[in-house]
């Protein structure tokens, strides 16, 4: 009886070691990944480069909390003629500066946390952030539209 109470119990925590660990291969809790990114240099009349790299430092640190199982590939300034067009977002954030940059990034086999499509490119993704001068920046959308 002790041997058979034995096997149970022994069958029962191998099904739940393989349980655990196709679970853990389904969830990625990898954070995103930031350190091969290629930052597109672009010239800009408005803002000196310090204040775009403080920008890019922003968006980089929300990526690698925010996007698990991914990774930034490029990141640029969209540009001075271009950056104009999201003053919208500035205003009603109470903010007096805008700037806006787009990137590409891949999504992992297990990341995006089930909001993003696995095994996939998003191009073209944008990010807004805003400020007061000689304020640091802040991340408020993101995204395509």
């Amino acid at each position: 009886m002790k041997k058979i109470l034995l096997g149970i119990i022994v069958v029962i925590f191998i099904w739940l070691g393989v349980f655990i660990v196709d679970y853990l291969k389904s969830h990625s809790f990898e954070t995103g990944n930031v350190s091969n990114v290629k930052i597109i240099p672009i010239e800009s009349e408005i803002y000196s480069n310090e204040e775009i790299n403080n920008a890019i430092d922003v968006i980089l640190d929300y990526f690698e909390k925010n996007f698990n199982g991914c990774s930034l590939l490029e990141i640029e300034y969209i540009g001075d003629e271009n950056n104009d067009d999201y003053r919208d977002w500035a205003i009603r954030n109470n903010k007096s500066e805008v700037i806006v940059f787009i990137s590409n990034f891949k999504v992992n086999p297990n990341g995006g946390n089930g909001v993003l499509n696995s095994n996939s490119e998003y191009d073209d993704y944008s990010w807004i952030l805003v400020r007061n001068e000689n304020e640091n920046w802040k991340y408020v959308d993101g995204g395509y539209g």
